[in-house]
C-alpha cells in the first residue's frame, strides 16, 4: 500500500473500532481521543492517523525532507542513550530504539512520515510521526508486533525525557544544518565557475555601464570576477548563520525548566549528539526557557538566504542582459543554448537557466516574509509556527542550492565572450573620453563626447583630427593597464 493509498485510507477509518471488517488490513490502537484503525502494515500509529486526517494542507509530507528525519532519528537515539545513563530508560529498550534510530538515519522507512510539513501543534504531529514509527520498528527488532506498546511505547520510552519543544526545533536546526552543508558546496562550484570564466576573459576589453547607459571599460575578466568575490561573501554570511543553528535547547522539554527530565540527560544527550552528527559545535544554550520561545536564529538565516536570492537573482539579470538580442541586444556574451526557445518564431534561443534561478530567488524572497511573520506571531513561552518556518526555510534552502548547482553546470561553464563585437563597442564608445579628460579638461572631453555621440563618429579620431593629443599619450591613456586598473604585464 502507498503513502497517498494510505491517507485516503486513513481518512475513511478514523475512530473506526469495527474490527471484524477488515481485521486483517487494520489494527486498532487508542489514544486520548478513543479508538483509531491503523493500517495494520504501518510503522505509523494513532497520533500520525489523526494528523493526517486534521492537516490535508500542503501534498508535502516530512517524507519529503529526509534530512529531518534523519535529524529526528539522530536525537531520539541521542536521548535513548541519555536516558539509559542516567537510570531513566532500560538497556534493552534503549538499544533497540538506538537500532531504530540508525536504521532511519540510513534513509529506512522514510515513506512512513506521511504527516503534512505544515501543521497545528508547534511540530507536535511530526514528533508523534518519529515516536510510533521508531517504536514500532524497535518492537519488531526486539521480536515483538507493531503496535504492541505494552512492551515498548512511543511516549513512555522513545519521547522519554522529551517534548515535542524541545525535540522538534533541536531537530529543525540539524535538518537546517544538513542543508546549509549542500548549499555552501554548491555556491562554492558557482563561485569557482565564475572564476575561472574571470580568468579566461581577463584579456577581454569592454565597456562597463552605469543606469544602463556606457561608462568607462573595464574587462570582462573583471566584470565576471566580481559575481565571484560576491558569492564568496554570501558564503562567509551563510557559514556564519549556520554556526548559530548548533545552540540547542535539547533537554528543556516543554518550556524550557526541564520538566521530567532525569538531572544529567541534558548534558549526556548532548554529547551523544555530537558524536551521532559529527557536529562538535553543537551547545545547549545557556538559558533553556529564552532558548524554547526564540526563533531569531531561523529569521537570521532567512534573511541570508533572502541576501543570496537577491543578488544571486541580479547577476542572473546580468547574464540576461549581456547576451541579450544577440543581433538587436548586447550580444557580449553567449550562453549555452539549452533548449528551442519558442513555439512561433524559429531559431530563438531564450536563457531559461538564469530565468529559472530568477524564479527561485522570487521564491525565496517570499518565503522570508513567512518566517518573518511566522517568528512574530509566537506567544509567551513557545512559538506554534515552527512547521511553516521550516518548511519555507528547507524549501529556499534546497531550491537555490538545485537552482545554483544547475546554473554552474548547464550555463556558466559554457559562457563564451564575443570577443570582435565587444572590441568593436569600446572603439566606438564616447566613454572613452573619460579617460581622457584629466588630460583634456572636462569642458573640452564633454564637448568632444556630445560631438561624437551626435555624428556617430569614434571620438578617438576626433581628438586625432584635432590634434589634442599625441599618438603616444593616446596610447597611454588608452591603454588596458590605464582604462582597466590592471596591472601592466
Amino acid at each position: 500500500m502507498t503513502g497517498t493509498d494510505r491517507s485516503r485510507t486513513q481518512h475513511d477509518t478514523l475512530g473506526d473500532t469495527d474490527t471484524d471488517t477488515g481485521a486483517d488490513t487494520y489494527r486498532t490502537e487508542h489514544d486520548m481521543l478513543g479508538d483509531v484503525a491503523v493500517p495494520a502494515d504501518a510503522y505509523y500509529g494513532a497520533h500520525t492517523v489523526r494528523a493526517v486526517v486534521n492537516f490535508p494542507l500542503t501534498g508535502e509530507t516530512v517524507a519529503a525532507r529526509p534530512h529531518l528525519i534523519g535529524a529526528l532519528a539522530a536525537v531520539k537515539h541521542a536521548a535513548a542513550l541519555a536516558n539509559a545513563e542516567v537510570g531513566a530508560l532500560d538497556g534493552t529498550l534503549a538499544s533497540a530504539i538506538a537500532g531504530a534510530c540508525a536504521e532511519l538515519r540510513e534513509g529506512a522507512l522514510r515513506e512512513e512520515f506521511v504527516v503534512d510539513l505544515i501543521q497545528g501543534g508547534a511540530g507536535t504531529s511530526t514528533n508523534m510521526n518519529a515516536n510510533e514509527v521508531i517504536a514500532n520498528r524497535a518492537l519488531e527488532l526486539l521480536g515483538h508486533s507493531r503496535g504492541q506498546y505494552a512492551d515498548l511505547h512511543p511516549l513512555d520510552h522513545v519521547n522519554l525525557g522529551q517534548s515535542t519543544n524541545d525535540v522538534y526545533p533541536t531537530a529543525v536546526k540539524l535538518a537546517l544544518d544538513a542543508h546549509i552543508a549542500e548549499l555552501l558546496a554548491a555556491l562554492a562550484a558557482l563561485r569557482e565557475a565564475f572564476a575561472a570564466k574571470a580568468a579566461e576573459f581577463a584579456d577581454v576589453l569592454k565597456m562597463g555601464r552605469t543606469q544602463l547607459q556606457d561608462a568607462v571599460p573595464m574587462t570582462l575578466g573583471q566584470e565576471f570576477g566580481a559575481f565571484a568575490a560576491t558569492l564568496a561573501e554570501d558564503e562567509q554570511r551563510l557559514a556564519e548563520a549556520r554556526v548559530l543553528l548548533h545552540e540547542l535547547n535539547l533537554g528543556g522539554t516543554a518550556i524550557g525548566t526541564g520538566l521530567n527530565a532525569r538531572p544529567g540527560y541534558r548534558e549526556r544527550a548532548m554529547e551523544h549528539l555530537r558524536r551521532l552528527t559529527g557536529i562538535p559545535t553543537l551547545v545547549s544554550a545557556p538559558d533553556l526557557i529564552e532558548a524554547t520561545q526564540d526563533v531569531g536564529v531561523f529569521v537570521q538565516l532567512s534573511g541570508v538566504l533572502k541576501r543570496i536570492a537577491v543578488k544571486l537573482s541580479k547577476i542572473c539579470n546580468d547574464l540576461r542582459l549581456l547576451s541579450s538580442g544577440p543581433q538587436a541586444g548586447f550580444g557580449e556574451i553567449n550562453l549555452p543554448a539549452r533548449q528551442a526557445g519558442s513555439s512561433i518564431m524559429p531559431g530563438k534561443v531564450n536563457p531559461v537557466i538564469p530565468e529559472a534561478v530568477n524564479q527561485i530567488a522570487f521564491e525565496v524572497i517570499g518565503n522570508d516574509v513567512t518566517v518573518t511573520l511566522a517568528a512574530e506571531g509566537g506567544q509567551l513561552q513557545l512559538n506554534a509556527f515552527e512547521p511553516v518556518v521550516f518548511r519555507s526555510l528547507s524549501a529556499g534552502l534546497a531550491h537555490l542550492t538545485a537552482g545554483i548547482t544547475v546554473l554552474t553546470e548547464h550555463c556558466v561553464r559554457g559562457i563564451t565572450a564575443n570577443r570582435d563585437r565587444l572590441a568593436r563597442t569600446v572603439a566606438a564608445s564616447v566613454g572613452l573620453v573619460t579617460a581622457l579628460s584629466p588630460a583634456l579638461g572636462y569642458e573640452t572631453a564633454c564637448a568632444l563626447a556630445l560631438e561624437a555621440h551626435h555624428t556617430g563618429r569614434p571620438a578617438l579620431d576626433l581628438v586625432r583630427e584635432r590634434e589634442l593629443l599625441t599618438e603616444a599619450e593616446l596610447r597611454e591613456l588608452t591603454s588596458p593597464a590605464s582604462l582597466t586598473g590592471l596591472p601592466v604585464l
